[in-house]
């Protein structure tokens, strides 16, 4: 896990969302149709986000060929587990059980939530003993 990553804005998570959603390198007029209705951007506005995004570290610009094409370098996985553990750190003192006594309570997750966390714990085991 590189823990280099830095965090990203809510726009330029937004971005790396519609980039993280293809599996091929895209232009900026394809991220621009995709947040259509989220977001009322010009393309410069968007190219200068790019730009920024490039500068994190977050996508490569390809400009071999005509049409800039945009390509993630951080997978969406990574991101999410760095973000997860970040979240986890400094609001819930590194403690699972507080996140999920925090969402039980804040009726965010329910009864039927708890029970497929139950079961994705049950399976975490049995695959954790397989391997042992």
């Amino acid at each position: 896990m590189n823990d280099k990553i830095k965090r990203l804005g809510d726009a330029e998570l937004e971005m790396m969302l519609v980039i993280w959603d293809t599996s091929e390198p895209v232009t900026s007029n394809y991220i621009l149709e995709r947040l259509h209705g989220r977001r009322g951007w010009a393309l410069s506005t968007l190219m200068t986000a790019l730009a920024r995004l490039a500068a994190k570290g977050f996508v490569y610009c390809d400009r071999t060929t005509r049409t800039n094409l945009y390509s993630a370098l951080i997978s969406a996985e990574e991101y999410k587990a760095k973000e997860s553990r970040s979240i986890l750190e400094k609001l819930y003192g590194n403690s699972l059980q507080n996140l999920v006594t925090s969402l039980y309570d804040s009726h965010t997750i329910n009864d039927a939530d708890l029970s497929e966390l139950q079961k994705l714990i049950e399976k975490i085991e049995r695959r954790k003993n397989n391997h042992a």
